[in-house]
């Protein structure tokens, strides 16, 4: 081969190659010793949702009304999921508690924490859920985001050796399996991925679906949403990650992602997807926010802590970056976790939520 030809092969082979993704020259802020999830720490997060999933008011109810006879409160519309808001808050409300007593089951308030779930997991309350579910105006509703919350629910009792949890599984199944069966119904239909950073993103939809999935051992469902992530986003590159956040995020669109196909691709796949998905992670630094007692920028706290998550899940999937990965996240987390408990609603009803979900990531090997 002569020195042109063997030149212009050197160049498209170097230039076919995905560019190793550019770190910082110096690490984010170090570690905070008390990002970890100690006793005290669950039992602040726990009376956020404590509090929560018993106040019916304010509220957001979000369905559609066939007639008048949908004109109905909180209460008696979802008599199982009603505080805390909104349906999604709720049922994620349940699931920080099942978690924080799971792992600590000495709680200060572990009686009422333990009575509260008995009362709105009963199975009277969740067959109001499911006949909910199967009206025609409300087929869709909480799609896909309360449904991946429902499933995580699910997943967390299924995960539990206990009497009483073992008792809400079996309460909770027909709900369960209703959700099931609507994201196996609905993931062949979704031509193109909702990309956005708030409720309707959905690589946040199919990672906790796909939890559930794991867990539970349904595999046609694990199938169905390996399918359809790889379909999504296989061939994704250079995600605008420098375009973040959006005002009112509280997910990232390009983190989210990222979290899923470590889960969904082989090891030696994800590393190279990933390097030509986020070349480059300079750009991000924790949001900042202005007013907590504005319900849509106080989502940005939110965010802090879902790519507080998404950095531990990828420190994990990539040991050539965990070092600056989780350090990353411990910035994002520090930022946030502090004003989870400032007192306001808007961000009280669903913030320790993610705080827990992102210090239990944290706790993970």
């Amino acid at each position: 081969m002569g020195g042109i030809g063997l030149l212009s092969l050197l160049v498209f082979l170097h230039c076919a190659q995905p560019e190793t993704p550019q770190l910082p020259p110096n690490p984010p802020m170090p570690p905070d010793p008390m990002l970890t999830l100690t006793v005290d720490q669950a039992e602040r997060l726990s009376r956020l949702p404590l509090k929560c999933i018993s106040q019916e008011y304010p509220n957001k109810p979000g369905n559609t009304m066939g007639d008048s006879s949908y004109v109905l409160g909180p209460r008696a519309q979802h008599p199982a999921f009603y505080g805390c808001f909104d349906w999604h808050s709720a049922v994620h409300g349940h699931w920080s508690l099942v978690r924080l007593l799971k792992k600590y089951p000495d709680l200060a308030d572990a009686q009422q924490i333990r009575y509260k779930l008995d009362q709105n997991l009963s199975e009277r309350n969740i067959d109001a859920e499911v006949r909910f579910f199967e009206d025609k105006h409300n087929s869709s509703y909480e799609r896909t985001y309360g449904w991946a919350w429902l499933l995580k629910l699910a997943e967390e009792l299924e995960t539990w050796d206990d009497p009483q949890a073992k008792r809400w599984l079996n309460h909770l199944q027909p709900l369960t399996q209703l959700i099931v069966q609507k994201y196996k119904s609905f993931l062949p239909k979704l031509l193109y991925p909702v990309r956005t950073g708030e409720h309707p993103n959905t690589a946040f939809g199919l990672s906790l679906a796909l939890d559930y999935a794991l867990t539970a051992g349904d595999t046609s469902l694990q199938h169905a949403i390996i399918d359809r992530a790889t379909y999504f986003y296989g061939q994704d590159q250079n995600c605008p990650i420098n375009w973040e956040p959006g005002g009112f995020d509280f997910l990232s669109p390009c983190l989210e992602e990222a979290a899923l196909m470590a889960d969904v691709l082989p090891a030696d796949r994800f590393q190279s997807w990933f390097t030509a998905f986020l070349p480059d992670l300079s750009s991000l630094e924790p949001a900042q926010v202005s007013d907590r007692s504005d319900g849509k920028l106080v989502h940005l706290d939110g965010l802090n802590l879902s790519r507080a998550w998404c950095l531990y899940i990828l420190s994990r999937k990539l040991p050539g970056q965990a070092e600056y990965l989780r350090s990353l996240a411990d910035k994002h987390l520090a930022t946030s976790l502090a004003n989870i408990t400032d007192g306001d609603y808007a961000g009280e009803h669903w913030l320790g939520t993610f705080a827990l979900y992102a210090l239990s990531e944290r706790e993970r090997e």
